[in-house]
């Protein structure tokens, strides 16, 4: 019966960019009528009359029933039954307070952005609950480079809240053959998994800028983990979830592939471009840059160990050099404890 019911439903996805687009295009597979919220009408148009996204994957050809739209009141036109937010942290609240007025409430809010916003530490389902008047809310992450997942790669995502239905309707909206949904409860620790992963993504860049090997990886991953968990549960999210795939399985994908943008941010410093530089090729968000300032900012207030957080966070202004950083952290004193936490 559920089933049945979201493979009926209208879905509605907030964000245009490349993992927005991706998952559009999976909801697609399943229901009726997704409709895509793009900022410029340049890009609507494109989507629309070509049916890819020639801005971020000109190569996907999109499912006939994504239709793009450039303001919310079209988008919610007739009501939706899910929305999909896949914006970048730092646009979140405002984009929320514009589309707040066309929510009922009865809508299921599922969002898929990878940070959290800057000033408060404010996770962004928080930051959503604040804004939009729908209680149904819930957070889909893992290790889930976007252009693999559109090009029919298998790939496995986990969609955690704390109503079951939430759950259920993410799970429907976007299994497919190619692409498994887990399920989960713990929001705040898939939510902070997902957010402190791209800092050692950056940090995984600078080893292969410099070639120094898998060894080198393999020791930044496992030390990175144990700062993951030692933040992540400081904002009371569970261990486990940073051992699973919304924690060490999204870290191994983004420390490892060039598809990442933190990644590429890491290896563009270590080869001597500067940030900026970096960030124009690119040409849309690296969450883990803002993260690691705020985070380098948390934990230095609670007095927290976390030395490759500090050390990105102080590469990234400027203060250290790449080979300087990972020269300190090969100097940081070994502990007898070599447990996860």
């Amino acid at each position: 019966m559920k089933r049945d019911f979201w493979r009926k439903s209208t879905i509605a996805v907030i964000g245009g960019g490349s993992w927005g687009t991706v998952l559009a295009n999976l909801a697609a597979e399943n229901c009726p009528e997704v409709r895509v919220w793009l900022r410029d009408e340049e890009s609507v148009r494109a989507v629309n009359a070509t049916r890819s996204h020639p801005k971020y994957l000109p190569d996907i050809k999109l499912n006939a029933r994504i239709r793009a739209l450039h303001d919310f009141e079209r988008v919610f036109d007739g009501g939706v039954h899910a929305v999909i937010w896949a914006l970048p942290a730092k646009a979140c609240r405002e984009r929320a307070r514009e589309a707040a007025r066309f929510f009922t409430g009865s809508e299921v809010l599922l969002h898929a952005t990878k940070g959290v916003e800057s000033e408060s530490l404010k996770r962004i389902s928080v930051v959503l609950e604040e804004e939009i008047p729908c209680p149904r809310v819930g957070v889909i992450s893992g290790p889930n480079l976007a252009h693999e997942i559109a090009t029919g790669k298998p790939a496995a995502t986990v969609v955690a809240s704390r109503f079951r239905e939430v759950v259920e309707a993410g799970q429907e909206i976007l299994s497919t053959s190619k692409f498994r949904v887990y399920g989960g409860t713990d929001v705040i620790g898939v939510e902070w998994a997902g957010t402190l992963k791209n800092v050692i993504a950056i940090a995984s860049g600078w080893l292969d800028g410099l070639g120094l090997g898998e060894n080198a990886r393999a020791m930044l991953i496992a030390r990175g983990i144990s700062e993951m968990v030692r933040l992540g549960t400081a904002f009371g999210g569970q261990q486990s979830s940073f051992l699973g795939l919304a924690g060490v399985g999204d870290v191994i994908a983004t420390c490892t592939s060039p598809l990442s943008r933190n990644y590429r941010v890491g290896l563009g410093l270590a080869q001597g471009l500067s940030l900026d530089a970096i960030l124009e090729e690119l040409g849309s968000t690296a969450e883990g840059i803002q993260t690691a300032r705020t985070v380098w900012v948390f934990s230095r207030e609670r007095r927290l160990h976390v030395p490759i957080f500090e050390r990105v966070h102080r590469v990234l202004i400027g203060e250290l050099s790449v080979a300087q950083a990972l020269d300190e952290l090969m100097s940081e004193p070994v502990s007898q404890d070599i447990s996860v936490s």
